[in-house]
């Protein structure tokens, strides 16, 4: 099988991410028919087809997306490539490291385990700039990020149901311990309904719940952890929630422990095989697991 060339997979994520021929032209300052040769040269050199073209633009196949993944993954190892190689200094210098590092995590983890990590990772590297996207982990959530190539570490939930892609590197940084959160002073915050939002990670709390002799008489959607809190706190309900979501709890609310038997939630770094080799990467994983530890 033929090698595709930088330009090759260039264009390729161009269309996946504009959505169409003439968009991704436009955004490389190519022509439609030019874009339209290179996919159709890519898709022969791979042996699949990569886009479902219609009339409203182009979408990425199950295919496609797996190779428009790495291809964002190995544009991203030529641009850190250079910027090692221009750090290097000489035998006895260690390398300065600089530029982008990319960041995908969710909410909680993104207010309250990378702040610390990316204060001494820049203190040390002041050369190095992060870019962290909060991304609700539904689905595929920082993880995904990872596998697409958009991020070069992802903090996801770890041990879930759907598993991580395939192919990506994963290590525990914390095991955070669930507890009941109710409204502060409440006589019996059993009685009240169950605040849940979609990223709680149910897989965590099944079986616990599956063990306990009292069902709450309803269940509350919310957007994410930190409208749960706040609901709880105007007496709207109770949650069992993880304990970084907890750490924004205020005096408005109560929070118990459930003993030993109570569910926990791993929480760790996701990144690919080619990023953990990276300079930027295995320093910002020497600093979680130094702020995590």
């Amino acid at each position: 099988m033929a090698e595709l060339l930088p330009q090759e997979l260039r264009v390729l994520v161009a269309v996946a991410e504009r959505g169409g021929f003439s968009a991704a032209a436009a955004s490389l300052g190519l022509t439609q028919s030019a874009v339209s040769h290179s996919v159709r040269g890519s898709e022969a050199k791979l042996g699949a087809v990569l886009f479902e073209r219609g009339r409203t633009g182009a979408s990425p196949t199950p295919a496609g997306e797996r190779a428009v993944g790495h291809a964002r993954r190995i544009l991203r190892l030529y641009e850190v490539m250079g910027a090692e190689a221009r750090g290097a200094g000489g035998a006895a210098a260690p390398a300065a490291l600089d530029g982008v590092l990319r960041i995908a995590a969710f909410r909680s983890a993104a207010l309250h385990l990378l702040p610390p990590a990316l204060e001494r990772l820049t203190a040390r590297h002041p050369g190095i700039r992060p870019e962290v996207r909060v991304v609700r982990e539904l689905g595929a959530g920082a993880a995904g990020e990872v596998a697409a190539g958009r991020a070069d570490l992802g903090i996801a939930t770890l041990g879930v149901a759907q598993g991580l892609p395939p192919g990506l590197l994963s290590g525990v940084l914390v095991e955070e311990a669930y507890a009941l959160v109710h409204p502060a002073g409440h006589p019996d915050p059993k009685a009240l309904p169950l605040m849940d939002w979609d990223e709680n990670c149910g897989s965590y709390t099944r079986t616990w719940w599956l063990a306990q002799d009292w069902i709450p008489r309803a269940t509350v959607k919310a957007e994410d952890d930190a409208m749960v809190l706040t609901m709880v706190g105007r007496g709207l309900g109770m949650a069992i929630m993880p304990e970084l979501s907890l750490r924004e709890a205020t005096g408005a609310v109560d929070v118990t422990g459930l003993g030993p038997e109570g569910p926990v939630r791993r929480v760790g770094y996701v990144t690919t095989p080619e990023s953990a080799a990276t300079l930027a990467v295995r320093a910002l994983i020497r600093e979680l697991r130094a702020v995590s530890g």
